[in-house]
C-alpha cells in the first residue's frame, strides 16, 4: 500500500483480523485418576452435549488416549477448558 504522504514509499499491509474466524478445538487427554462418570459429567457441563455424546467421547479418550471434545472460537474453547480443568482434567487447545 502506498504512503499517502509519499506515493513512492510502500507500507506493509497489516492483517487486522481477530481470531474469531479461526477454528479451534479442545482436546481432552486420558488419565488414570478420573472415573468414567466424572469425565462424562464434566464434558456435559463444559460443552452442554448429551449424555450419549459425552459417553462416546469418554470411551474414545480411554481407548485412544485423547479426543476432540469441542470445536469453536478461541474464547469458547477457553471457557470449555476452564470447566474441564475444574476437576484437574488435562486439556489442550489447538488451531487448524
Amino acid at each position: 500500500m502506498a504512503n499517502e504522504h509519499n506515493p513512492g514509499i510502500l507500507e506493509p499491509e497489516i492483517d487486522e483480523r481477530t481470531d474469531i474466524d479461526v477454528p479451534f478445538r479442545v482436546i481432552l487427554f486420558n488419565d488414570d485418576w478420573h472415573t468414567f462418570d466424572e469425565v462424562i459429567n464434566q464434558i456435559i457441563k463444559a460443552t452442554n452435549c448429551s449424555f450419549e455424546v459425552a459417553r462416546t467421547m469418554t470411551f474414545e479418550i480411554h481407548f485412544r488416549g485423547k479426543a476432540v471434545v469441542f470445536f469453536g472460537g478461541l474464547q469458547k474453547c477457553l471457557k470449555v477448558t476452564s470447566v474441564l480443568e475444574e476437576i484437574a482434567l488435562h486439556t489442550q487447545i489447538e488451531s487448524d
